[in-house]
């Protein structure tokens, strides 16, 4: 059978191939929940957040999920941005030129769509190295989140 192809389906088709996207917190959400600037941020200074962060990595997002302040749990969402999304200076242009890490930020809203239940956070070590890493930075006067 010949296929025309010119030939449109009518609606838009899943696939496979949809990126992903990841963010680790602490905050306690479920799906379809919006994360949404203007909230003290998990990190930092914790000021009201300019930006919203999410990953196309799960490492990242277990970072995210690792490093965040408050009481809760270590979450890792799948979210959907609703809008733009553009790299994360931060880590793109000022440590991994590229992106490898896959890092996103955005001013538009994210949507809650699933919750990453099983995975495997990095070593406690590993984890204090960066947390004394960042309160250096910290102390250095060096605290972005793009601010």
């Amino acid at each position: 059978m010949e296929q025309n192809p010119k030939q449109q389906p009518s609606t838009p088709a899943a696939t496979p191939f949809a990126q992903t996207y990841f963010h680790g917190t602490k905050a306690d959400l479920k799906v379809g929940d919006l994360i949404e600037i203007g909230f003290n941020s998990n990190y930092g200074r914790q000021k009201n957040a300019r930006y919203i962060f999410l990953t196309a990595t799960l490492d990242a997002a277990i970072w995210g999920a690792e490093l965040a302040s408050g009481p809760g749990h270590e979450r890792i969402y799948l979210v959907e941005p609703t809008g733009e999304i553009e790299d994360d200076p931060d880590l793109t242009d000022k440590k991994f030129p590229g992106n490898p890490t896959k890092s996103y930020r955005s001013t538009h809203p994210f949507r809650v769509v699933g919750e990453v239940t099983v995975w495997q956070g990095h070593p406690m070590e590993q984890v204090n190295a960066m947390k004394a890493h960042l309160e250096k930075l910290k102390e250095q006067g060096i605290n972005s989140l793009n601010d």
